[in-house]
């Protein structure tokens, strides 16, 4: 036994700071544990294990002969550990008497050398909400403390996705204007685990873009991971910066391409978006383009007399928006020429979002959660997500500009009608705070506006698709007339076997592959919406427990297109009212389509063109998008529930 005055705690009984074979051996030794008494320590590969060396009268029970024992915690992992640190000589409380301490008394204080342990612990209540814990060891000897700090530090140093220097930007007056004060609440979690910051407070709308979009893929290099405190709006300008000028993605087709098309092919094919369900299922079979991808339809085109106007003003085209567009312009084509060190990096640099917006819809969807405690511990443990982007094309942005191709990523969701509509009227209330969407999105539903638009998506097969036969896919719903059979539908969840990484190959994010097969079955339909949206995820969020879409996944490659179209007030009512309602079915109207499509296009018949793409304005009279399946990485691991 080691000795110190009075105080005797067992000797160890290994040497702590041993590694075997990159890994550290097995460690053990009688410490004290604060709050508790003395406990024999056990460190491996999978972490810390403590038991108590004498178990309390108290902590053990006995009803009806049945022998219970506390359930306190008595081990954490290492995937659950983000600090180790020595603290200094001081006091240590014990719960506890001890036959190695029979002097102390429960309640009595005793000093000796310490050092903390951080992790997290999930919620028993909430278990998407992480919470902070740490637990505090001492002994007599500083050299047994000190040897046990270096073994925890050397074994999390060993942890390659633990971030070590993170760009953070910090938004002063996103969401109730807390930006830089939920910052100062978790900042203390990254000094903890030792990870730098770099801190850039925005001062003005734009400059979180201007700094992303500057640097260099080499400064870029040096950084782990990019973090926004914010709200989905902001994250989409950081997004935006780190995209927009290094990505060169195919572009997906613009709607003049489907049109001319469709009529060169097959004649006027459209449909009228305010019919039945059941008079577009008569029509469904007549109304579909089959196509590969635009440059095997160009080839396709070249071989018949009747494609050639088409084919010489597609090259046209092109060559304008290469010229107009520069480098960021490809035509549907291998990415091959992609810029190796941009791709090295985006397959290693990270995204993390510290919630202080309005909805927070991509926490909520990838964490599962709006705390921003449990955000800053995804990050500092270095979890990782792949994301869907869906790259925005706007070809026009008025009925009669040029064709001027701009792009944007959105990482949830672009909205048109409604949802444009809603976001043009709370520009007018920004001093409201978050409480602007609520009055915006009143007094749009009230003025009741619906917009003639024409709109392609590209159909998909059920089965490839992932969808799930209980009506969610307008076309699955048409077909089968509401076949009673509701299975239940497959929610994205941590370790989710639709998103996971395998299903993709390194270095091959981008278009989902169904965009580039034979055979692509492209349809159209036309007339009078109240709102169009394109969901990227679920878009969960306070106000729609379940999001707009339930099902949607972070990384399956699929866009949730929902066409709302025109009907009588109270009907839209209603639709809404099952968005709002955990376990309702907003998509069990006839009024309501949803398709899940890798691509869509876009037609304003009107004058108005307004969208929402991530919670920001977006003019487009003429859009298409497409989804870039995985394209980003993410400091999260999906919710638990």
């Amino acid at each position: 036994m080691e000795r110190d005055g009075n105080h005797d705690i067992a000797e160890d009984k290994s040497h702590p700071d041993a590694l075997l074979n990159g890994e550290p051996a097995r460690s053990s030794c009688n410490l004290f544990l604060d709050h508790v008494g003395e406990v024999t320590l056990t460190f491996n590969s999978n972490g810390l294990s403590w038991e108590a060396v004498e178990l309390l009268v108290n902590e053990t029970s006995i009803c009806l002969g049945i022998k219970y024992t506390s359930n306190a915690a008595t081990e954490i992992k290492l995937s659950d550990i983000y600090a180790a640190e020595f603290i200094d000589y001081g006091l240590m409380h014990s719960s506890r008497t001890s036959r190695s301490m029979k002097h102390l008394l429960i309640g009595h204080d005793i000093k000796m050398y310490r050092f903390t342990v951080y992790g997290v612990l999930r919620n028993e209540i909430q278990p998407s909400l992480l919470d902070p814990v740490k637990y505090t060891f001492g002994h007599n000897n500083l050299q047994t403390c000190q040897m046990w700090v270096d073994q925890l530090n050397s074994s999390l140093n060993l942890k390659v996705e633990r971030p070590k220097n993170l760009m953070v930007f910090v938004h002063p007056r996103s969401g109730k204007g807390l930006g830089c004060r939920t910052w100062e609440a978790v900042a203390p979690i990254f000094f903890r685990a030792k990870v730098k910051t770099k801190v850039v407070v925005t001062e003005r709308a734009g400059q979180a873009f201007d700094v992303m979009s500057s640097l260099t893929n080499g400064e870029l290099n040096s950084y782990d991971g990019a973090v926004a405190v914010g709200g989905d709006g902001f994250f989409n300008e950081i997004l935006n910066g780190f995209l927009s000028p290094r990505l060169k993605a195919p572009i997906p087709p613009a709607p003049s391409d489907l049109v001319h098309l469709v009529k060169d092919s097959h004649g006027s094919l459209v449909h009228d978006g305010n019919e039945t369900a059941e008079e577009s299922t008569n029509q469904s079979e007549e109304q579909s383009l089959l196509i590969s991808c635009p440059e095997q339809v160009g080839s396709r085109i070249s071989n018949s007399n009747s494609h050639s106007h088409h084919h010489k003003r597609k090259r046209e085209r092109e060559q304008d928006q290469k010229e107009t567009y520069g480098d960021k312009f490809l035509a549907f084509e291998d990415s091959a020429d992609q810029d190796p060190e941009f791709q090295i990096l985006n397959e290693r640099f990270r995204f993390g979002i510290i919630p202080a917006g309005s909805t927070d819809a991509i926490v909520m969807c990838t964490t599962g959660s709006r705390d921003p405690m449990t955000s800053a511990l995804h990050i500092v443990l270095g979890k990782r997500v792949h994301l869907d982007i869906a790259q925005v094309v706007r070809w026009k942005e008025t009925p009669k500009s040029a064709v001027e191709p701009c792009v944007r990523y959105a990482a949830s969701f672009a909205g048109y009608g409604f949802y444009g509509d809603v976001i043009t009227e709370s520009e007018k209330y920004r001093w409201m705070g978050p409480k602007r969407y609520d009055y915006a999105g009143t007094m749009v539903f009230l003025r009741h506006r619906s917009y003639e638009a024409e709109i392609g998506y590209l159909e998909v097969d059920s089965d490839r698709s992932n969808l799930s036969p209980k009506g969610n896919n307008q076309g699955t719903r048409v077909r089968e007339k509401r076949s009673p059979y509701k299975p239940e539908r497959q929610i994205c969840r941590v370790n989710c076997e639709v998103c996971m990484p395998s299903h993709m190959a390194p270095g091959t994010s981008g278009p989902t592959p169904c965009l580039r097969t034979e055979n692509t079955k492209w349809k159209r339909c036309k007339g009078r919406f109240l709102s169009v949206g394109a969901a990227v995820i679920s878009c969960r969020n306070e106000k729609a427990p379940d999001g707009l879409v339930a099902d949607a996944h972070l990384s399956d490659g699929f866009l949730h297109l929902i066409l709302i179209k025109d009907c009588p007030h109270a009907y839209y009512l209603w639709h809404l009212t099952q968005l709002a309602r955990r376990g309702g079915n907003p998509f069990n109207f006839k009024f309501v389509e949803h398709h899940k499509t890798p691509a869509f296009t876009f037609t304003s018949l009107g004058n108005e063109s307004v969208w929402n793409v991530d919670g920001e304005r977006f003019q487009a009279h003429q859009l298409s998008a497409q989804v870039l399946r995985g394209l980003v990485l993410l400091f999260a691991s999906g919710p638990e529930v």
